[in-house]
């Protein structure tokens, strides 16, 4: 088991670093079938020129802390938010879209590491 869970944080992290640099080296092309909203939504994002570089960093720095036993609490708390906002995104602006998907299993992949830590958290709820 501990190895499927390294496995898992691993490719996690991964992914969340691959989605952080896309934000400054924008490598990843834009879907060509994307619904509208989630168009509107984006260019919503980009009017804000800070937005996009504080969840890249969010994301790298959380990845590189989720991928690390050591420091896999602190990233699942960093990534929290943004693995909420994610979802919420797929969940109600991109519906039709088959990223929900995956979205629904990294958010489940995060809320098993933030439980499996429960006891570290203790401290910064009392």
């Amino acid at each position: 088991m501990k190895y499927v869970k390294f496995i898992l944080c691993l490719l996690f992290g991964l992914m969340f670093i691959n989605a952080g640099l896309d934000k400054f080296l924008h490598y990843m092309p834009m879907p060509k079938d994307m619904p509208e909203e989630a168009k509107d939504a984006f260019g919503a994002f980009m009017k804000l020129p800070w937005l996009l570089p504080l969840v890249g960093i969010v994301e790298i720095v959380g990845g590189l802390l989720f991928i690390l036993p050591k420091t896999r609490a602190l990233g699942a708390i960093v990534i929290l938010p943004i693995m909420v906002g994610i979802l919420l995104h797929n969940c109600t602006v991109a519906p039709a879209v088959p990223g929900i998907g995956i979205a629904a299993v990294l958010f489940l992949i995060n809320l098993w590491i933030l439980i499996d830590n429960q006891e570290k958290y203790k401290t910064l709820l009392s």
